[in-house]
């Protein structure tokens, strides 16, 4: 394709994590005037959670509200010519492509391309090498049948494969969340795969969109200290890209929330260890001389990205069985609520060691006393006497029986502990929990799937 240097493409970020509004998502597509509509969606655990569904349904492993965003945006992005690009394909992104077009056919539209990138899951190459963790030393092997997963991060080449085709729709597995935008920059402007300072400048651009609302003043309100208009409709942004990858972030004219700086600023620092060095698969991005200038309402300009060559192994999630949690929690008010909730917590401890409840782990919390800040502070001879006071207890163990018995105890307090609990809750669950390692990117080989509506 022949690029336009005055060319600016708008990408819109519909989602910045999983269970995100999708109200903002179809006010992007329906007057954000996009090219592109992206929707990140993957946290670090959430593929092992999908391997867990796709195991036990081969047709499910995807985000759970899939269909859901897809039937708010996608005929509109189909009538405006709005590409979508999301990893919500999860754990089986060629089921979440055929749901997709499912949804397409549902919908009356024809001629609809849509692409599922694979290849991101290794966990068959991870099983046959002799890889250690990062995080502790430990071989891979050390996990046993424990493992679940392991999926690598993958960069901008399968997502640019399938715009090269044509693909109005792309659902990826895990890719680095910058990917979901730098690659229609490389498309659109036609960058060379070693033009480390456009690929460094358009990482930027994609970190800061990644988390969508987080950008417009969600997760940033204080009040009194950052107030943010319009929270319960918060738009969520818009980034215009020049060929230069130079950028402009902003939002929907009359959307709640608000781009400043300072909000691009606090997302710019977001899960940012080493400014100069943000590693993805593309490149080693450099934020350090990064310039941020509000040019006008709700329109910050954001310049001096820049990068070097990309690392030569792609980081690597596993995904594995660690535990159990049990959880219970009771409330207690009025007088005395803290002296109560005390002798509650005093007795589900003795409980729990008197029944032979085997726990790893165990936290006693008085929410509003010490659950966050420190117990000195909240006992403090000046702090008033609680009104109410929260009961949690949650402990870790090794079985899902024993994590039942911790709520068990809790809600037995009901009649058993302190006058006037009320509000008991209980749960359990299964703890799926992440490790790290740095995997060839050699033994990583992506493909795009096709599915025509």
């Amino acid at each position: 394709m022949t690029h336009d240097p005055q060319r600016v493409v708008r990408i819109g970020a519909g989602a910045g994590y999983s269970g995100d509004r999708i109200e903002p998502a179809a006010e992007l597509a329906e007057q954000g005037q996009l090219d592109y509509l992206i929707f990140e969606c993957l946290a670090e655990r959430t593929i092992a959670i999908g391997q867990q569904a796709r195991l036990a349904d081969p047709t499910k492993g995807y985000d759970p509200l899939l269909a859901e965003r897809m039937y708010a945006v996608l005929k509109t992005c189909a009538d405006q010519g709005v590409r979508i690009i999301t990893n919500m394909g999860a754990a089986n992104p060629q089921a979440a492509a055929r749901r997709i077009r499912e949804i397409a056919r549902e919908l009356g539209l024809t001629q609809l391309k849509v692409a599922a990138v694979i290849g991101d899951d290794v966990l068959e190459a991870v099983q046959a090498g002799d890889f250690r963790i990062e995080d502790n030393g430990q071989p891979v092997a050390s996990l046993g049948d424990r493992l679940i997963s392991a999926n690598a991060y993958l960069g901008v080449a399968p997502i640019l494969e399938a715009l090269q085709a044509g693909a109005d729709v792309i659902v990826t597995g895990r890719v680095a969340d910058p990917a979901l935008v730098l690659a229609p920059l490389v498309y659109e402007f036609g960058w060379a795969a070693d033009d480390w300072d456009k690929l460094g400048q358009g990482t930027l651009v994609g970190h800061l969109l990644e988390c969508a609302g987080q950008i417009t003043g969600g997760y940033f309100a204080d009040p009194g200290r950052k107030d943010v208009a319009g929270l319960a409709r918060l738009g969520f942004p818009i980034g215009e890209i020049s060929a230069d990858g130079s950028a402009v972030i902003t939002k929907v004219a009359g959307s709640g929330g608000q781009v400043t700086a300072q909000t691009c600023k606090e997302q710019l620092l977001y899960e940012i260890h080493d400014p100069s060095a943000y590693y993805t698969p593309d490149v080693i991005a450099d934020f350090s001389q990064v310039q941020i200038t509000e040019i006008g309402p709700d329109r910050v300009a954001v310049t001096g990205g820049r990068g070097r060559a990309r690392p030569e192994t792609l980081k690597t999630t596993l995904g594995y069985r660690d535990s159990f949690i049990g959880e219970g929690q009771i409330s207690y008010a009025g007088p005395g609520a803290q002296a109560r909730a005390q002798l509650a917590a005093d007795i589900v401890r003795e409980r729990l060691a008197l029944t032979g409840v085997q726990t790893d782990e165990l936290r006693l919390d008085l929410i509003g006393v010490n659950a966050i800040s420190s117990a000195q502070m909240a006992s403090a001879a000046h702090a008033p006497e609680p009104q109410e006071v929260r009961l949690r207890v949650a402990g870790r163990t090794a079985s899902m029986k024993e994590a039942v018995r911790i709520g068990n105890e809790v809600e037995t307090l009901y009649t058993n502990g302190p006058a006037g609990g009320g509000g008991a809750t209980k749960a359990a669950r299964e703890v799926i929990a992440v490790l790290s390692l740095l995997l060839p990117r050699s033994l990583v080989h992506p493909s795009v799937h096709i599915e025509e509506v």
